[in-house]
């Protein structure tokens, strides 16, 4: 499936994956690394807003099968080119998330990052299995240096764990925490929830 995205936001994302170099290492979030225990041992993952995908590699590795959406051809491109190269059981599929229905109960494990959307949350939910967890790590407002300018993309202290009413959280954090391969820091919160039924 192809949901093409709007021309002006896919071009300003894939100015920047083209920035890139291809092969370069890409971590997954900070919350994924450090609570991997926690992913099941097979099943079906989602890496929303994947970018030049992290979190799908790193599920991959896991040995979860797994979905990446992204608005930016050109970030799906060199996904799709590493999960070849590697084996790595790696779907990338271009998306506008703002124009699409999410599958009803597909996903294991939902991975979000650096990415916030309040209206897809209740898709986002729904989209999990009964059983499944949804990892999320984004930037805590206020507004950072070096970071998202729009307010709107910030959560609040406190919001996710009330955000996802159908999940328990099982994991809440705030703090700074270290930018992969720079000597900057930024402010976020993380949060992983279980869908009990």
């Amino acid at each position: 499936m192809d949901f093409s995205p709007p021309h002006s936001l896919a071009k300003k994302w894939d100015y920047k994956y083209a920035q890139t170099t291809p092969g370069d290492f890409v971590p997954p979030a900070w919350v994924l690394k450090q609570h991997g225990p926690q992913l099941p041992l097979k099943g079906k993952g989602l890496d929303l807003a994947c970018g030049l995908g992290g979190n799908a590699r790193f599920m991959a590795q896991c040995g979860l099968t797994v979905d990446a959406w992204d608005i930016s051809d050109i970030a799906l491109t060199q996904l799709n080119n590493y999960a070849a190269v590697n084996r790595l059981s790696i779907t990338p599929t271009l998306c506008d998330f703002e124009q699409m229905l999410f599958p009803y109960q597909q996903y294991d494990v939902i991975v979000v990052s650096k990415y916030l959307n309040r209206a897809l949350f209740s898709q986002i939910e729904q989209a999990l299995k009964p059983g499944g967890k949804l990892f999320i790590q984004t930037f805590l407002a206020p507004v950072q240096n070096n970071a998202p300018s729009n307010p709107s993309f910030y959560l609040n202290s406190g919001e996710l764990n009330h955000a996802f009413p159908s999940l328990t959280t099982e994991i809440y954090g705030e703090g700074f925490l270290k930018e992969s391969n720079t000597l900057s820091a930024h402010r976020y919160a993380w949060y992983i929830g279980h869908k009990l039924t």
